[in-house]
């Protein structure tokens, strides 16, 4: 403790003595000996201002305490709780009338990792509050007790029920909720009224949402690392917390913001604002100790006053999967609690990954079935480029005895050599990269591929072969110990992918005209795919195994279909074409470079 902090808590106990000692209010000795006892339980995070103390209180002393801690709201902070439950096609909803909340949200359709119902939240790991200002004090209304209107039932699709909670206040004033339940989906709609409390509160009405996000994943690791609070602008900018950093992440929003979300790995729980919030606070933790919490998030929303004074403030909230064909339909930019990457390769996923995903979802139940169909159409797809790309190897490759005679010839001098192999490339018409190009524009299909297979949670606790869910790692070893940069596990598709990915960089090395480091070098990238997939969805290495069977076969297919004899003579024909022809204007300005940086290395000589 500095000397700042040591005076200010002198000043803070001598303000605290003087004001009990001469300004405190005169209280029954009997009253206030039961009033302390009491607020020692009131101070207590998880007590009820209605249970029952340790110290009887009188019904004057709770009246006090009561109006101390609500104002005028105090007419409503006692009462007994009423839970009411709703069930539709997709989801049980529960309310309490306890602070008019929702209290549990069991998703019908899905189970967590050990196989039991999926609670994706419930009241005793989520929380949520309407704060408002009265008496210089905020008052948190989700601990009064609401008059009920609705019952529960099971709902079918097409219906839609409405449940109505209402705080009744003495001199006429009042604030009532109304919940929209449909019969089918995983949203639910909630107004919210006030009626006669416009002089009588502050001008800040915040809305917060807490929540211990439950564990529902086999891999921990990888949910936590997907695990994030997620928000949109009204100006269309979509941003979030990271998800990886083991730091407490957090963030004021100073722009009107309209919806907010809790995102898991394959779950969501959010609110989405009719009208903006005008500004707020997200933030996230993890607590190392807690192995059933994934991460930790809370969210602080400022409601826009005008709204709440004036007729009715709607919101709209979400409780479901992530899934894509669902999230797109909820509000603007929604679909983003998708993970489908950045740029070209989120567009890749939403226009052509995803819809023959589902075409082929509609009529086959195996999801291994799938990823090889899929395999074959993408393939197929990009065979043109596939096949250009042999081409121009092919080539490169009747060309290099050439290309080996020039580098003899200009043995040492490796700019007069280059400065040659130009000219004979412009002469037999040939763009030296004409056999990359094509594999550079298949690249973005792979990567797309890496963010849609660990994202997709119709994959999830889906099993293939050995692999017992396709949106994690499959595992036939489980090690004793952990290997770095490895895991405690070993994937056999990963395996797999890693064997094919070897035979496949052979097998094309041998139509290349690589020589030298670079042809040891590209051996070197699969070894670390080993290592960086081997806790990856086994349903994405499952996905490169296939795809470099496939490519193998293309090989040897394109190896018997191209006929290098008649590449070489057409080549020929090209040479003697253009042995007058005058250099191009590219060709003029790399020769002139060349030779201004051979006239360099002269001068330092």
């Amino acid at each position: 403790m500095d000397r700042n902090q040591l005076i200010g808590l002198i000043l803070m106990l001598v303000f605290i003595t003087i004001y009990f000692q001469f300004f405190a209010p005169e209280a029954e000795p009997t009253d206030v000996a039961e009033i302390t006892a009491d607020s020692v339980i009131v101070q207590n995070k998880d007590a009820e201002v209605s249970s029952t103390p340790t110290t009887t209180l009188s019904d004057s002393a709770r009246a006090k305490l009561n109006e101390m801690k609500f104002g005028m709201f105090s007419p409503a902070s006692v009462g007994t709780e009423q839970i009411t439950t709703f069930e539709n096609e997709q989801m049980i909803v529960s309310f309490s009338s306890k602070g008019g909340t929702v209290q549990k949200i069991v998703l019908k359709d899905f189970v967590d990792f050990k196989g039991d119902p999926l609670v994706l939240i419930d009241d005793q790991h989520a929380a949520q509050h309407i704060y408002v200002e009265h008496l210089s004090r905020s008052i948190d209304l989700s601990n009064l007790y609401y008059e009920t209107k609705g019952s529960g039932q099971k709902l079918q699709s097409g219906d839609t029920a409405t449940l109505v909670y209402t705080v009744s206040l003495p001199e006429g004033q009042s604030i009532t909720y109304t919940y929209t339940i449909p019969g089918e989906g995983y949203e639910i709609g909630m107004t919210v009224r006030q009626s006669g409390l416009e002089s009588l509160i502050g001008q800040k009405v915040q809305f917060a949402w807490n929540q211990r996000m439950n564990r529902l994943e086999k891999d921990f690791k990888d949910a936590r690392n997907r695990s994030t609070v997620k928000y949109r602008f009204t100006d269309g900018d979509v941003d979030e917390l990271s998800g990886t950093s083991a730091e407490k992440e957090e963030e004021s929003l100073e722009l009107a913001t309209s919806w907010v979300s809790f995102r898991q790995k394959f779950f969501t729980s959010a609110i989405i604002a009719e009208k903006p919030f005008t500004g707020g606070y997200v933030s996230s933790y993890i607590n190392q100790a807690d192995t059933n919490a994934v991460k930790n998030v809370e969210m602080s929303m400022t409601m826009p006053y005008g709204d709440f004074i004036g007729n009715q403030t709607n919101f709209k909230f979400y409780y479901g999967p992530n899934n894509y064909s669902i999230l797109k339909d909820v509000a603007p930019d929604f679909s983003e609690n998708v993970e489908l990457g950045w740029s070209i390769l989120r567009w890749i996923n939403k226009f052509a990954i995803i819809p023959i995903f589902h075409f082929l979802e509609q009529y086959i139940g195996n999801y291994g079935i799938i990823i090889i169909i899929m395999v074959f159409i993408v393939r197929l797809v990009l065979s043109p480029l596939t096949y250009k790309s042999h081409i121009g190897m092919a080539k490169m490759r009747v060309l290099k005895p050439e290309l080996d005679e020039i580098k003899a010839k200009h043995d040492g001098d490796m700019q007069k050599a280059q400065q040659e192999q130009m000219a004979l490339y412009q002469k037999v018409g040939i763009n030296p990269l004409s056999g990359c190009i094509p594999m550079v524009l298949q690249m973005p299909i792979l990567f797309a591929m890496f963010y849609f297979f660990p994202n997709s949670i119709e994959l999830r606790q889906e099993s293939f072969l050995w692999a017992h869910d396709l949106s994690t790692y499959d595992s036939i070893l489980n090690l004793p110990f952990t290997i770095p940069f490895y895991g405690d596990h070993v994937s056999l598709f990963t395996l797999l992918m890693t064997a094919s990915t070897i035979l496949y960089t052979w097998s094309n090395s041998q139509v290349t005209t690589v020589q030298g480091p670079m042809k040891s070098i590209q051996y070197v990238m699969p070894i670390m795919f080993l290592f960086f997939l081997n806790s990856y969805s086994a349903g994405l290495t499952f996905y490169y195994f296939v795809s470099n069977i496939v490519s193998f076969g293309q090989i040897t297919l394109f190896r018997r279909v191209i006929d290098e004899d008649k590449i070489l003579r057409k080549l020929e024909e090209n040479k003697k074409k253009n042995a007058n022809k005058k250099k191009s204007s590219f060709q003029q300005r790399l020769d002139e470079a060349m030779k201004a940086q051979e006239q360099k290395k002269k001068k330092k000589k």
